[in-house]
């Protein structure tokens, strides 16, 4: 397995996860990418506070990558409205809308190829995932 530098086992602290997300970084779900060994849906936390690595960690396993790596940050919204609540319960859902919160990253592997990560991320958590990684990868 080529990726073993970047992909190890959680030895512990899976049930502890939620809550160490909310003071070092944001809880995310991977989206889709071009890392194999980690499942599209995926629901897990990213790690910020590390001074050499970004991490995203799941109950399984934990996804590192060095920030000196990482060469795209991109962030997008995709708003939508709420028309199934509004059919369901009440025409006034209309006129809200939910904002979705994506964060793609890119970066260099082991090998020299570029890879690329998403994530949607939770709207408490974005601002402070996006600030600590603008800040350590320059």
């Amino acid at each position: 397995m080529h990726r073993r530098v970047w992909l190890s086992l959680i030895v512990g602290g899976a049930a502890s996860l939620p809550a160490m997300a909310r003071d070092r970084g944001g809880r995310a779900q991977f989206i889709g990418g071009t890392v194999e060994d980690l499942p599209v849906g995926v629901n897990g936390a990213l790690f910020t506070t590390h001074r050499l690595m970004f991490h995203f960690a799941t109950k399984k396993t934990t996804l590192a990558v060095p920030y000196e790596r990482i060469n795209l940050l991109e962030y997008g919204q995709k708003v939508d409205r709420r028309y199934v609540a509004a059919v369901l319960l009440s025409p006034l859902f209309l006129l809200s809308k939910s904002r979705r919160h994506f964060l793609t990253l890119g970066y260099v592997d082991e090998r020299g190829d570029q890879q690329a990560l998403v994530f949607q991320v939770e709207k408490g958590d974005v601002r402070v995932v996006l600030s600590s990684l603008e800040a350590r990868t320059g």
